[in-house]
């Protein structure tokens, strides 16, 4: 991290406290309004969920003017918007959703200087009516958010993030915040390059996000693998369940449906009507699973979304930290599933090399899945190898991923790689996995007669493995590079320069044992509080129900009236006082004499009825 700017003054505090009810700045928060407050320019890099929107938020209500918040999705400044206004905030947008009549209200309001905070998309920006908008107003802060768009070796680049240097040139006195979760160091670099940011002080809060529980199995019919995950970890939770292929994620959404879940499709096939009628039941309903391909997920913002599922390999380490970063906003558990197989790498590699790219583009992706595949396959803690691919060290094993958990054996692998590597040579070449595994074990079949292959020494010869564990070794040796997947023969594994240390017993290879399916819930960790009584889940249910009604009168999500981690909170303390609400996280001055009463009377309703009857009950009386 660079040197850190100034300390924040008083009125910022006064803000947090009174506008927002949170009692402290959660780290470098302080610093980097200082910074912007001090007229100086920013790049942050902070966890999901770690307070990004306010280093820019407090600024823009203190400095005189607007504050222009560069948004790349619709739906991410809406949502955001919308929980200002429950705030009691002045804010609006501009894109592409508005009627010329509701976008032309909303350029009154500029010009008129009764905004605080404008959320505008970088293409509606970039239209030059909007810069002669600001050219004639006064403009607090520019915050660029979800600012690794603008990196075009990333995994969401968009292509007007690249003109957002103008913001730089036209506006050269006016502070400017690139605010992102997810950056390694080129792309680093490229955000300072490309936004002209040479002078901006770097915080770098980290990437670690305790609360989340990352687990990835291999692909065992993923299905099922699925269902069992949901069962005995989040029923009726929200999630997302990511899909690579439009056609997996209609199948599998059907298919939840029929086993009795709340699941709904998501994908760029689907006609936009459709797509945002499926995303405000996400965000409105409770429990509700969002299967979707990664065309749905960028800044939403949803605190209460329990998991997130991988049913395919995704791209990188960045595109999976972005897209697990979605679950557990709220600073509460949360779970990261992923299955994984040989067969998505080589659709991914597939993918890779047909595309249009460059071939410096494409050699810089190769080595970004290279990555991930290494952390599927570590028998470290996935946490520490994760947080290290960003820079970013953790001294000791998380405790909260599954190798952490069930730490995974290994073993002397290196007679059964040379018998691996062995067959993939005497049969040239040309073929997959699973054929590969089938010859091993001596599988007598018409295509291994029809090839001669059942001639061969390799045939036969590593009976002392099952097929389905010989598919697991050839995964691992992809991962560590002795095999390569030869797209041109659809899959075919061929030999790279390295196997031959390991062919002449020149280096070990020890491989990793597949856990067996868990029987058991493992407890996660991470979240503020201890462990809820009965009671507090009784009151808490009464709280989420109360906030489910008046959101619905406000027609906004229930998330924005508040997050469950504030109700948790109030089931916790059962405030029965106005003092004593307004000193629970979450809980401003405007939502206090909003909706405070409304709370303040169902937890002393709670407290003089059932939920003190419940609480007095013994433990082991209660059903």
């Amino acid at each position: 991290m660079g040197a850190s700017g100034g300390c924040a003054p008083p009125s910022a505090h006064r803000v947090l406290q009174e506008v927002f009810g949170y009692p402290s700045f959660r780290e470098h928060q302080e610093q980097i309004i200082g910074q912007v407050l001090a007229g100086g320019d920013a790049f942050v890099l902070m966890p999901t969920g770690g307070g990004k929107s306010l280093c820019y938020q407090i600024p823009a209500l203190l400095r005189p003017g607007v504050g222009v918040v560069v948004s790349p999705l619709i739906s991410l400044m809406q949502d955001q918007v919308r929980a200002l206004h429950q705030l009691g905030l002045r804010a609006a947008f501009l894109n592409s959703a508005l009627t010329p009549a509701e976008a032309g209200r909303v350029e009154r309001q500029v010009r008129a200087g009764e905004l605080d905070l404008l959320y505008v998309a970088p293409e509606r920006l970039l239209a030059e009516r909007t810069l002669e908008l600001l050219d004639r107003c006064q403009i607090s802060l520019f915050a660029i958010d979800e600012a690794h768009c603008v990196s075009q070796w990333g995994h969401d680049f968009r292509e007007e993030y690249l003109q957002l240097s103008v913001l730089h040139e036209r506006y050269p006195g006016i502070p400017r915040l690139a605010l992102t979760a997810t950056a390694d160091g080129p792309t680093r670099r490229e955000i300072v390059e490309r936004l002209h940011l040479a002078g901006a002080r770097l915080f770098v809060t980290g990437f670690n996000r305790p609360n989340l529980r990352y687990r990835i199995v291999a692909k065992d019919n993923p299905r099922l693998q699925l269902l069992a995950f949901l069962q005995a970890e989040h029923p009726g939770e929200a999630g997302i369940v990511y899909c690579l292929s439009r056609k997996k994620v209609e199948e599998t959404a059907t298919w939840l449906v029929a086993q009795g879940w709340t699941a709904l499709p998501y994908h760029a096939g689907m006609d936009t009507e459709s797509r945002q009628r499926h995303q405000e039941r996400f965000l409105r309903e409770e429990g509700v699973v969002m299967v979707a391909t990664i065309a749905f997920g960028l800044g939403i913002d949803k605190p209460d979304v329990r998991f997130v599922v991988h049913l395919d390999l995704p791209k990188s380490i960045e595109a999976y930290y972005q897209e697990t970063g979605r679950a557990g906003r709220d600073g509460l558990p949360a779970d990261a599933f992923m299955t994984y197989g040989l067969a998505d790498v080589i659709t991914l590699r597939r993918l890779l090399d047909k595309s249009e790219a460059e071939e410096q583009h494409k050699l810089v992706e190769r080595r970004k899945l290279d990555a991930l595949l290494g952390l599927c396959e570590t028998t470290q803690c996935r946490r520490q190898v994760m947080l290290s691919y960003f820079g970013d060290e953790l001294p000791e094993p998380c405790g909260n991923c599954d190798t952490c958990l069930e730490p995974v054996a290994s073993w002397d692998g290196t007679k059964v790689a040379q018998k691996a590597l062995f067959a993939v040579r005497q049969t040239g070449q040309r073929f997959g996995a699973a054929y590969l595994g089938g010859l091993l074990v001596g599988q007598d079949g018409e295509r291994a007669r029809q090839l001669g292959h059942h001639t061969l020494s390799a045939f036969g010869g590593g009976r002392e493995l099952r097929p389905e564990e010989w598919a697991t070794v050839f995964r691992q040796l992809v991962a560590m590079g002795l095999l390569a997947v030869d797209i041109e023969r659809f899959g075919a594994l061929k030999l790279t320069p390295e196997y031959g240390a390991v062919m002449r017993g020149e280096r070990e290879v020890r491989l990793r044992q597949d856990p067996k399916p868990r029987s058991a819930k493992v407890k996660a960790k991470g979240g503020a509080l201890p462990p809820a009584s009965p009671a507090e889940e009784a009151l808490f249910s009464v709280l989420r129900a109360l906030r489910a009604e008046i959101a619905r009168e406000a027609n906004v999500p229930p998330f924005v009236i508040f997050h469950d981690s504030t109700l948790r909170e109030m089931a916790h303390a059962r405030p029965v006082s106005s003092a004593a609400l307004a000193r629970v996280p979450g809980v401003g001055a405007h939502k206090l004499e909003r909706f405070g009463g409304r709370f303040l009377e169902a937890i002393r309703a709670f407290q003089a009825g059932d939920g003190a009857r419940l609480a007095a009950v013994p433990q082991q009386d209660r059903s």
